[in-house]
C-alpha cells in the first residue's frame, strides 16, 4: 500500500452533521484507520449551521462547501479542478444520495462505494421534483461509471449494481463493521417488555407502521415499552401518531442518542424492529444484534443480507401497509411471548454481529484504493 496517497472523499454529510448516519458512520471508520496508515484523506461535505469551513475530524479533514442548493455544483468544481491540479491521487465517490458522477470531471481514477440507490423509493423519501431528478440521475450511472470500480456495502446493492448494467467483475463487497460492547448484554430472560426501533426517523423508514403494529398488541401486553432511538424529520408526526393510538405513555423518543444511552435501551430490549422500504445493508441492524437484541425485519434488500431469518431475527414478507402491519405484529409478538426462541436469536445475534469489524472494512477499502490508483 502507498501511505503517500491522497484521497478526496465526495459524500453530501460528513461525520459531524445533525443528520450523519450509516454512511457517515462508514467514513469515519474507515477514514480513522486509512489515515493511521498514513493515507491523506479530505472530505467535500455540505456545510450545516455552525460547523467552520474546514475542520479535522480524526485523521479526516474536512472541506464544507456551503448549502446544499449549491453543494453538488461545488463539489463537482473542486473535484474537477483540484484532480487537475495534482493535489488527489483517488477520488473515493459514495453513493447513498444524488450521485456525483465523479468520472465525468475528475482527471484522476475514481472508486464508488455504493451504499444504497434509491430507485423508485426515492419518492417515498422526497418532494417529486427532487425525487425525479435522483432517479434521472440514477439512470445515467451505467454510461458514466462504465469503467468505474465499486465497492458495494452488501449482495443486495452489488445485485442492484448489476441490474442496472454495471459488471459484476468490477464490483467488490465491503461489509460495514460494527463496535462490540465492553461488556455482555444482560439475558433476554431478565430484560422488560421493550420493543424498539434504531435509526432515521424518516418517510421510507416507516416507523409509523411499527407504532400501529405495537398499537394491536398493546392491549394484550400492559407491560410493553416503546422505545425509538434516532432523529429525522418525522419525528414530530410520529410523536402525534403515537398520541393517537394510545401508546404516548408507553412511548420515548429519544432524538440523538450517544453510545452509552443508545446501548443501554438496546440492550434492554427484547425486540428490534426494522420496517424499512430498502437498506443498503441496515448498519443498525447489526448494532442491534451486538447487543444480543433479535430484529424483526422487512424482507427487502439490504435488511434481508443484515438478517439471517430464523437465526438473528425474523423476516417478514413485505406488502400493502395494512398486511404489513398484521406481520410485523405477529413476528414481534412471537418474540415478546416465546422466550425459548427470542433467546436462541439473541445468541445468534451475538455470533452473527462479530463477523463484522472495521479493521477489516479499512483493509478492503485501501486495497480497492490502490487498485483503482493503478489502473488509470
Amino acid at each position: 500500500m502507498s501511505p503517500d496517497c491522497r484521497v478526496l472523499i465526495l459524500n453530501q454529510r460528513d461525520p459531524r452533521h445533525p443528520a450523519a448516519g450509516g454512511a457517515e458512520v462508514h467514513v469515519a471508520e474507515i477514514s480513522r484507520r486509512m489515515a493511521a496508515m498514513g493515507y491523506q484523506l479530505t472530505q467535500a461535505a455540505v456545510g450545516f449551521p455552525g460547523a467552520p469551513d474546514q475542520e479535522r475530524l480524526d485523521g479526516l479533514e474536512v472541506v464544507r462547501l456551503g448549502r446544499i442548493r449549491w453543494y453538488y455544483p461545488r463539489a463537482a468544481l473542486l473535484c474537477a479542478r483540484e484532480t487537475r491540479r495534482g493535489r488527489f491521487d483517488v477520488v473515493v465517490e459514495h453513493l447513498n444520495k444524488l450521485p456525483f458522477c465523479a468520472p465525468a470531471h475528475s482527471a484522476v481514477p475514481v472508486l464508488a462505494v455504493d451504499h444504497h440507490l434509491f430507485g423508485r423509493s426515492a419518492f417515498l423519501q422526497a418532494a417529486w421534483p427532487v425525487a425525479a431528478m435522483v432517479v434521472a440521475t440514477e439512470a445515467l450511472i451505467p454510461w458514466i461509471y462504465r469503467k468505474t470500480p465499486f465497492l458495494a456495502v452488501s449482495q443486495s446493492s452489488k445485485d442492484d449494481l448489476v441490474a442496472r448494467g454495471i459488471s459484476a467483475d468490477r464490483i467488490g463487497l465491503i461489509h460495514n463493521g460494527v463496535r462490540q460492547p465492553e461488556t455482555p448484554p444482560p439475558r433476554i430472560a431478565v430484560r422488560p417488555c421493550r420493543v424498539a426501533y434504531f435509526g432515521r426517523l424518516e418517510r421510507y423508514k416507516r416507523v409509523d407502521l411499527l407504532l400501529r403494529a405495537l398499537a394491536t398488541l398493546a392491549p394484550r401486553l400492559p407491560e410493553l415499552e416503546i422505545v425509538i432511538i434516532g432523529r429525522g424529520s418525522r419525528r414530530a408526526e410520529l410523536e402525534r401518531l403515537a398520541s393517537e393510538l394510545g401508546l404516548a405513555a408507553r412511548t420515548r423518543f429519544t432524538g440523538f442518542a450517544n453510545d452509552e444511552l443508545r446501548d443501554g435501551l438496546l440492550a434492554g430490549s427484547r425486540v428490534c424492529v426494522c420496517p424499512s422500504v430498502k437498506e443498503g445493508w441496515g448498519i443498525t441492524v447489526v448494532e442491534a444484534n451486538a447487543l444480543g437484541v433479535p430484529v424483526v425485519a422487512t424482507d427487502v434488500p439490504g435488511l434481508r443480507d443484515a438478517v439471517r431469518h430464523d437465526e438473528t431475527g425474523l423476516l417478514v414478507a413485505d406488502g400493502p401497509p395494512d398486511a404489513l402491519v398484521l406481520r410485523l405484529a405477529d413476528a414481534t409478538l412471537r418474540l415478546l411471548a416465546d422466550e425459548a426462541l427470542a433467546t436462541r436469536l439473541a445468541a445468534g445475534a451475538l455470533a452473527w454481529s462479530r463477523r463484522f469489524d472495521w479493521d477489516t472494512a479499512a483493509g478492503v477499502m485501501a486495497e480497492a484504493v490502490e487498485r483503482a490508483r493503478h489502473q488509470r
